[in-house]
């Protein structure tokens, strides 16, 4: 099929996407409601697997523990790679609800990324359905160990084992349907750890613990000026410390990011980081630390490149406007080894207020233009498009 036969076979491929909603919802839920930590996710993979199964795809995992399915092309030499991360962020079964309504779905980072997971296992079956056989390898890959500390190590250690040559990647998130990420910013992750010392003086009057000490290092790192161009953004994640309102805290920890588009700039603001918590730790007698645990430089493809282009095309006609900004995901793995590759979303999705704050409500209805999205791709990329072909 030429690339114009392939736009315009846009409204099939929703139509059989529709066909499947049924298996695609229960495969959200059940995927969804499986507690799959980072390191842990063995029963999500196992399941995504099961389902793929059903169509006529040689599964297996490999030593870290990712699923791997692959849809065999005419050509063994050839493939193309669809990737998403099988772990989440949900570590408590009690929260593990998943709710499907006809226009939504709601549960815990339902969003990262069990809708991703499940419009992966269904597009062999929706291929198969429109009676496409493809030249390429389709290789489908649930990449364990990805988020937070793991720091994308699934996908990381695939592509440096992979026995064969990836033509092109594309990373598969939930959501936003219209996303198209092409370039990736330059990434640190930091932690900062603030402990009492061990001669601490319990007994003094006035004694703070790490709190504070900890919130001073956050007040000066955020009075480092950032540039607006290039993009540069300085991110608090997450705060841990202290027991209770009436007892010091004896340790202190602080996750963060640094992003800028500027590796020059990201080395800049790492230094004076660097330099914020050792002055702060040493006025204050705490004991003060930081470790940058993940780093990725900033780079991508141009937008004239003809992967970018292609991608365009089928969101215009799917009539879906598409939004392009660089991202910090998991699109760098590809993109450092010289791999062509882009990020796309599934569906629309949102945090509103009256959610629970780990809550992510999905649409429905996008979710087939998600799936209609894919297979357009996996045609085009088939047709070599990451090449101009």
């Amino acid at each position: 099929m030429t690339s114009s036969e392939i736009l315009n076979c846009l409204p099939q491929f929703k139509g059989i996407a529709l066909e499947l909603r049924d298996v695609l919802l229960a495969n959200i839920a059940m995927m969804g409601e499986i507690l799959a930590p980072s390191g842990t996710e063995q029963d999500r993979v196992r399941f995504f697997l099961e389902r793929l199964a059903d169509s006529e795809v040689q599964c297996s995992t490999d030593e870290n523990g990712s699923g791997i399915g692959v849809l065999m092309g005419e050509d063994a030499a050839r493939n193309i790679v669809f990737a998403t991360n099988a772990d989440s962020l949900v570590r408590d079964d009690a929260d593990q609800t998943i709710e499907i309504a006809s226009d939504r779905i709601v549960g815990p980072f339902v969003g990262d990324n069990s809708v991703a997971m499940a419009a992966l296992a269904v597009l062999p079956l929706a291929l198969e359905r429109m009676g496409i056989r493809l030249k390429s390898n389709l290789v489908l890959l649930a990449a364990a160990r990805m988020l937070e500390r793991s720091d994308h190590h699934g996908l990381r250690a695939f592509l440096d084992h992979f026995p064969g040559a990836v033509r092109a990647g594309v990373c598969v998130e939930s959501v936003q349907l219209g996303r198209l990420n092409f370039r990736g910013l330059g990434l640190l992750k930091g932690e900062i750890v603030c402990r009492l010392p061990e001669d601490y003086d319990w007994a003094q009057y006035g004694t703070t613990g790490t709190i504070t000490p900890m919130s001073e290092i956050i007040a000066q790192i955020n009075r480092i000026a950032v540039p607006r161009d290039p993009k540069t953004s300085i991110v608090m994640g997450a705060i841990r410390g202290g027991i209770s309102g009436h007892t010091i805290a004896r340790q202190t920890n602080l996750l963060f990011e640094i992003r800028s588009e500027s590796g020059e700039l990201l080395e800049q603001i790492r230094q004076r980081v660097e330099d914020i918590v050792e002055d702060v730790g040493a006025a204050s007698g705490m004991k003060a630390r930081i470790e940058f645990y993940a780093r990725r430089p900033p780079g991508g493809l141009e937008i004239s490149h003809p992967l970018v282009r292609c991608a365009r095309d089928v969101l215009n006609g799917l009539q879906v406007a598409p939004m392009m900004y660089p991202t910090i995901g998991y699109l760098s793995a590809f993109l450092s080894r010289k791999i062509p590759a882009v990020t796309i979303g599934c569906t629309t999705g949102e945090r509103r207020g009256e959610l629970d704050e780990i809550d992510e409500a999905i649409q429905v209805a996008p979710l087939f233009s998600g799936v209609a999205q894919m297979m357009a791709l996996a045609l085009l990329l088939d047709g070599g498009a990451a090449d101009g072909g």
